[in-house]
């Protein structure tokens, strides 16, 4: 997928959090081979070329297609598994894939807490400690190695944190309508839920909103909060975020 990724992991037994790390690491490969747009043999690939039917791939291909149409219909068609014409559901498949991979880390290892993050998007579950949440810091688009905030897990065992914007890929997020780099006031999008497969969808499609609808939208979501960052180093927050601050 193009990107780096760690596991957090606390407590358990440590022949079966290795198992679990090694199965974890293992379906983040398959997932990989699976849907990369990249490789020409993969089944998503073959699937847009017509070589293949959704029921001759893999059982995931199918769950994350039905996936990605629940977050194109909540999103109001702003999240897209089309791109160029051609199917690409890459905008959903890392969140899926790391929340798929801190899922079986925590039920197979007996771990008390665990923590995958894949490329600046992170899945939490449980906790690092007693009395102890897990943090996430959120980077700041405008000042490289500073923080525009620090996200806090205290209270909930399953937290996601995922940011969508420009500062270091550059204008990659692709307005559905126009097919083309989406225009926004936008540098970042970073939400806050309890599953990254939808963290990671929601901040996607309300950096191609930009900042007022963007806004608007996110406030709207049940359990879903967000920080947007705009090109005037202007912050904007939904109403609940300053609760999961700390």
């Amino acid at each position: 997928m193009g990107t780096v990724f760690s596991c957090d992991v606390r407590g358990g037994e440590p022949a079966a959090v290795r198992a679990a790390l090694d199965e974890a690491v293992a379906g983040l490969h398959r997932a990989d081979e699976v849907f990369s747009t990249y490789r020409d043999d993969s089944q998503i690939s073959r699937l847009a070329r017509g070589e293949l039917t959704v029921a001759a791939c893999a059982p995931e291909v199918a769950e994350v297609l039905e996936l990605a149409a629940e977050a194109e219909r909540v999103s109001e068609g702003w999240f897209s598994t089309r791109y160029e014409g051609r199917l690409d559901p890459t905008g959903i498949v890392k969140g899926w894939a790391v929340e798929r991979a801190a899922r079986r880390i925590a039920a197979a290892g007996g771990a008390s807490g665990v923590g995958v993050n894949g490329g600046g998007d992170v899945q939490l579950l449980g906790s690092p400690g007693a009395a102890r949440p897990w943090r996430v810091g959120v980077s700041d688009p405008l000042r490289p190695g500073g923080l525009a905030a620090v996200v806090s897990a205290a209270g909930t065992t399953e937290l996601a944190v995922a940011t969508s914007g420009s500062a270091e890929r550059g204008p990659h997020v692709v307005d559905p309508r126009t097919g083309r780099s989406a225009v926004t006031d936008l540098l970042s999008v970073t939400v806050v839920a309890p599953r990254l497969t939808w963290a990671d969808c929601w901040a996607t499609a309300a950096f191609a909103m930009g900042a007022r609808e963007g806004l608007r939208w996110l406030e709207s979501l049940p359990g879903v909060e967000g920080l947007l960052i705009t090109a005037g180093d202007e912050v904007r927050c939904t109403g609940g975020l300053a609760a999961r601050l700390g």
